[in-house]
């Protein structure tokens, strides 16, 4: 049986769904185009100026894969990109892991326990230039109190941490796991309350122990908050800058030297910007090729 559709009611359904459409444009249309002023644009001359010799001054000359093929003849950038690994590799499972078990902590039924919350997150929010003065002066090798408690406890020969070429490294990875570590636990938060309590119960009515809940409940759970936090981590430990900048500048020599500073000072301080938008575009490079990585391995855990 076929249902005839009268012309007038017709044209309403058709102007009740031309305005559901306009409106739904209108909320989504501020987004493209702030996304394609601030980000799509930016990343297009970013790939042309990779490919120019440019000075921020003039006319760009064409070099083609010049700038890219110095990439491989430049001591610095292998030197940056190294210490970038190194950085990213320690400080994704330290933050990971100290994250994750704070979460566990706090979830828990304790006194003051939005204080110990807000007490986590807050040196994230904290000036990076305030903890970079803090704790340059915690870590100096004379009169800092680290030293002195390692000093007072037997050890002869303390590191000198951010004045030292092997140590700077681990000082940084310690400061930016105990400034991010908040932010993730708050994430892993959210997940571990999303958490239904009978699973719990049922685990514990089956005879498994705490640590059979935790291997059996939490960590499947917790598979898309981890996931998450992976993915972000690693992308923020391959940007890292601000904290290097402003704690070791890179140094002592090149030891904290990291892409994100390559790029700041052969932009921003040599003027070399075709060179830096190489540098850049091969650090996008490699985040994408790390994301799309965590993605497939992601997807077959699942399956």
């Amino acid at each position: 049986m076929t249902t005839v559709v009268e012309p007038g009611l017709r044209r309403r359904r058709n102007r009740l769904r031309w305005r559901n459409t306009v409106s739904g444009w209108t909320f989504i249309l501020p987004n493209f185009v702030g996304f394609a002023l601030l980000t799509l644009v930016p990343i297009v001359a970013l790939i042309y100026i990779s490919f120019t010799n440019w000075n921020a001054f003039g006319a760009a000359d064409w070099m083609g894969l010049k700038n890219y093929t110095r990439l491989f003849k430049d001591r610095s950038y292998r030197v940056a990109l190294w210490n970038t690994v190194y950085y990213t590799v320690f400080h994704l499972p330290l933050t990971l892991a100290v994250s994750l078990g704070l979460a566990l902590l706090l979830n828990r039924k304790i006194k003051a326990v939005a204080f110990f919350r807000t007490a986590a997150f807050f040196p994230y929010i904290t000036s990076v230039v305030a903890i970079a003065i803090v704790w340059n002066l915690l870590f100096s090798p004379e009169y800092g109190p680290i030293n002195q408690v390692l000093s007072f406890i037997g050890v002869d020969n303390p590191p000198r941490w951010t004045v030292s070429s092997d140590w700077s490294m681990p000082a940084i990875i310690i400061v930016a796991t105990w400034r991010e570590m908040g932010y993730y636990m708050i994430l892993f938060l959210a997940g571990l309350q999303a958490i239904p309590r009978e699973l719990y119960e049922a685990a514990r009515v089956d005879g498994a122990s705490s640590w059979g809940r935790f291997r059996n409940v939490t960590v499947p759970c917790l598979r898309p908050t981890t996931f998450f936090v992976t993915v972000m981590l690693s992308i923020e430990s391959f940007k890292v800058f601000d904290l290097i900048l402003v704690m070791t500048d890179g140094g002592p020599g090149q030891s904290t030297f990291v892409l994100s500073q390559m790029i700041f000072n052969k932009a921003f301080v040599e003027n070399q910007y075709g060179y830096a938008s190489a540098v850049s575009v091969s650090l996008f490079v490699i985040c994408l090729a790390i994301t799309v990585f965590q993605f497939l391995v992601n997807r077959r855990i699942e399956r």
